[in-house]
């Protein structure tokens, strides 16, 4: 199944993938496609019925200011980054890899999500 939908984009990104699409003798729609697919990371259903951050309370924001990986998961991930970087990684290595990698740019993602809020309510100082 796919959805159509029309987007706007700016003259030099256009060119950009017409170009591409030309070079690699492909239509320009696929090659946006093909971007957008690996672009943006798989979110598991879990994370998408969560309360958006902005709706949070002020506590709740800060809480998620501070979220890490729990440390079991943190270890076995930290563990099968190293096999990998040696090469001895099995086929279910790379799954459980492929699960914790998701875990852990799901929380980043929350959790600088929620930098952003805590500076935009006040909450903390912007980095500088």
């Amino acid at each position: 199944m796919s959805t159509q939908i029309i987007i706007t984009l700016p003259d030099e990104i256009y060119q950009r993938a017409e170009r591409f699409a030309r070079l690699a003798n492909r239509d320009v729609a696929s090659i946006l496609v093909d971007t957008i697919q690996l672009s943006i990371p798989p979110v598991s259903g879990d994370i998408t019925d969560l309360e958006p951050v902005f709706a949070l309370s002020d506590e709740q924001v800060l809480v998620l200011t501070e979220l890490q990986m729990e440390s079991a998961q943190d270890a076995r991930l930290s563990e099968l980054l190293d096999r990998q970087q040696s090469g001895t990684l099995t086929e279910n290595d790379r799954l459980e890899l492929q699960t914790l990698m998701q875990v852990y740019q799901e929380g980043l993602l929350r959790k600088a999500t929620a930098l952003s809020e805590a500076v935009k309510r006040g909450l903390i100082e912007p980095l500088s």
